[in-house]
């Protein structure tokens, strides 16, 4: 039961409800990109994804990355899979053709990555990581750093991490203290230990590019007290630097990955960026892993569905009550159970709203870097720095529990390793927690992104959102009412942050706050799904059904939470 990408979904979600075709037409640097050479890409890479990377995931979750004497070596197929990937250019669709790239729109990628994800996770955390570095190497790094890593890093030759945290200091980087140590001939000796690094040490590619926080003698306190250091694996000459595996990680999930404890031992590193901006540099890293992050989520919801789907029309039970009105007799098959219909339907409408959301946003990645239009540049990045922490939050939550959900499907059968729903599960889990805890996402998009400016970019959002629907239509108007509702205590939130308490208040309720955000935005992005009017009807019509009956209620509860919480003590 191995996972198999759909490309007719994907394209019209892609072509009929975002015209992504038209939109990237308006971008100059994407003139010979059309709808044709979309498809194609996406064929190409749907087959890669299921011949090549899908049938590892098995041996990737049961043998995983093994540690000897320093080194890991990676799953049987592993390797052999990623240079494959590389060289065939996968790892560069996005990167620009300068560097080894072939400049092709961020959408793509979010596409691609999504798949990745659903068919290995594992795997897909070696790759994962790589945009992230590029853009990171690119805008941060000097001339000289640039000439030797940017391309080995752009095509996916030489893979690269995110060293950040330490035993002590987790989601709080200010705490590191990873010693940074200036040499004569400008380098740095980096001393400390880094943990939880995805692919700290692994056989997959030649060398790896450590990107590490550490803290100068003199630096301050704090986290502006961080600058970011490049340090490889093995240097020009062909010296091994002093960057230490001591032990990968046992963990729930993700087998296939090897999570790493780091030791820096005066590994000669260079500087990225300024110095004591260390955190500037790495969140361009960080922004970008975290959209691929709320893609893991899509794509892992996705996995665990299409296993539950499969195993409910073929596995046959006590028959289903019959609905009334309808003729024929009732089949034994468990697909006909209504409470089987709700897990699957309910699943469904989140998987296609998410990727209505999730593929806006990669729009919305080229729009910002490439529209011609100052205006539309603006809208795009409003549109990313809003959505960014609702997907990552919301998308990976989903996954991990519709995938609870898909298990249930299948009963006792779930709970045992034979159907492969177990994995998808326990793999699911550890996205609501890296880049970023979903915790401190709801933290960013309350405090920071919405309260940061009385909440005046997300009322310009939800404007450009609403101009798009009509009010006499029964669905659309029901959104535009959450909007309102949206609005409303948007409002209320900002008066609540000016009292005493303030703060205090509104950080019990952060998560519930971006729920109704989310909710809001899934109720839109389904109405743009049912404006494009599919063919398909009984495809799309059942989780539209399932998402106003057993999701969208969920909107009320969150109000009631929030609006109790502005209530003074």
């Amino acid at each position: 039961m191995n996972y198999q990408p759909r490309l007719e979904d994907i394209q019209f979600i892609l072509e009929k409800v975002l015209h992504v075709p038209q939109r990237i037409a308006e971008l100059p640097a994407f003139a010979e990109v059309d709808a044709d050479l979309m498809n194609q890409v996406l064929d190409e890479a749907g087959k890669f994804v299921a011949n090549e990377i899908a049938p590892l995931n098995r041996v990737g979750d049961e043998v995983g990355a093994q540690f000897n004497q320093g080194h890991v070596t990676m799953p049987p197929g592993f390797k052999d899979a990623y240079q494959a990937f590389w060289q065939s250019g996968w790892a560069s669709l996005c990167t620009a053709t300068e560097d080894g790239g072939q400049s092709l729109p961020a959408v793509l990628e979010s596409v691609l990555y999504e798949w990745l994800s659903a068919a290995n996770h594992g795997w897909t955390m070696a790759p994962g990581l790589l945009h992230g570095a590029y853009e990171c190497i690119k805008h941060h790094a000097s001339d000289e750093l640039k000439a030797q890593y940017l391309s080995k890093v752009g095509t996916g030759e030489w893979l690269a991490t995110m060293c950040l945290t330490e035993p002590h200091a987790g989601s709080d980087l200010g705490l590191a203290r990873t010693k940074a140590v200036p040499q004569a001939d400008g380098s740095y000796h980096i001393s400390g230990t880094k943990i939880f690094i995805s692919g700290g040490d692994h056989d997959l590619t030649e060398n790896i590019v450590h990107l590490v926080l550490a803290r100068l003698p003199e630096a301050p306190a704090g986290p502006k007290g961080l600058s970011l250091f490049l340090v490889p694996k093995f240097y020009a000459d062909g010296s091994c630097s002093a960057v230490h595996c001591e032990r990968i990680e046992e963990k729930m999930g993700i087998h296939g990955s090897p999570t790493c404890v780091m030791r820096f031992d005066e590994a000669k590193g260079w500087l990225v960026g300024e110095v004591g901006k260390g955190l500037n540099a790495m969140f361009v890293m960080m922004n970008a892993a975290r959209l691929h992050v709320g893609l893991q989520g899509v794509g892992l919801l996705d996995a665990a569905w299409q296993k539950a789907n499969a195993y409910a029309h073929e596995r046959r039970q006590m028959r289903a009550p019959k609905p009334a009105g309808v003729k024929g007799e009732p089949t034994d098959f468990i697909i006909e159970h209504p409470a089987m219909r709700r897990i699957l339907d309910t699943q469904r409408a989140w998987i296609d709203g998410s990727r209505v959301l999730a593929y806006q946003t990669g729009l919305a990645l080229d729009i910002a870097k490439h529209h011609p239009d100052a205006a539309q540049r603006e809208s795009a990045q409003r549109w990313c720095a809003l959505t960014t922490p609702i997907l990552k939050a919301a998308c990976t939550e989903q996954g991990f529990h519709g995938a609870s959900d898909c298990l249930q499907v299948f009963g006792g059968h779930g709970y045992v390793s034979e159907w492969g729903i177990e994995q998808n599960v326990r793999d699911a889990r550890i996205a609501m927690i890296y880049e970023g805890t979903n915790e401190i996402q709801a933290i960013d998009l309350l405090m920071r992104k919405v309260l940061g400016d009385g909440g005046v970019a997300l009322n310009a959002m939800l404007d450009e959102l609403s101009a798009g629907l009509n009010a006499q239509a029964p669905h659309e108007a029901q959104v535009l009412h959450l909007f309102a509702q949206l609005r409303d205590i948007t409002q209320q939130a900002t008066q609540v942050h000016t009292r005493p308490d303030g703060s205090v208040t509104l950080s019990w309720i952060t998560g519930d706050y971006l729920r109704v955000a989310t909710l809001a935005l899934l109720a839109w992005s389904w109405t743009r799904i049912e404006a494009a009017q599919p063919t398909d009807a009984a495809r799309w019509h059942a989780p539209a059904a399932a998402l106003r009956a057993w999701v969208m209620p969920e909107f009320e509860m969150r109000l009631n939470i929030i609006r109790a919480q502005f209530k003074p003590a």
